[in-house]
């Protein structure tokens, strides 16, 4: 696993980036449900993908954000578990880092792949710059 410390991720399958990015920022489906843009610290991303993106078919994405570039507020805070997922996330971070509003595609440092491994997920072998990514069909 990399991660300096100071990046913060963003899970999301590749449909749901592509359709729900206006080609400027990126809005998950549930902002409106939750208020905040769910991320997470280095440590954390596996856990949570294990819990839950288990069932996923398709590319899961892994976005590389640097919070300073962020417009929107970022607020380190408790858990937010969802209902129907695991919890094994839980033990890797106190606390978990939330956006307040879009994640902006300037923010977005890099575009990683999270593939399964025989355990569960594991750590993409590189980053791409998202312009480079979205160039791919």
């Amino acid at each position: 696993m990399k991660g300096d410390g100071h990046m913060i991720y963003h899970i999301v399958t590749e449909a749901e980036y592509r359709a729900l990015s206006d080609g400027q920022q990126y809005l998950p489906s549930g902002f409106a449900a939750d208020g905040f843009v769910h991320c997470s610290p280095a440590a954390s991303v596996l856990p949570v993908a294990n819990d839950y993106y288990a069932g996923v078919s398709g590319n899961l994405l892994l976005l590389e954000i640097d919070p300073d570039r962020l417009k929107s507020p970022t607020r380190y805070e408790a858990a937010a578990p969802a209902s129907d997922g695991g919890t094994s996330h839980l033990e890797t971070s106190p606390v978990f880092p939330h956006v307040y509003g879009p994640i902006e595609n300037a923010a977005i440092d890099g575009v990683g792949i999270l593939e399964k491994g025989e355990s569960g997920y594991v750590w993409p072998a590189a980053f791409v710059p998202l312009a480079e990514f979205l160039a791919r069909k």
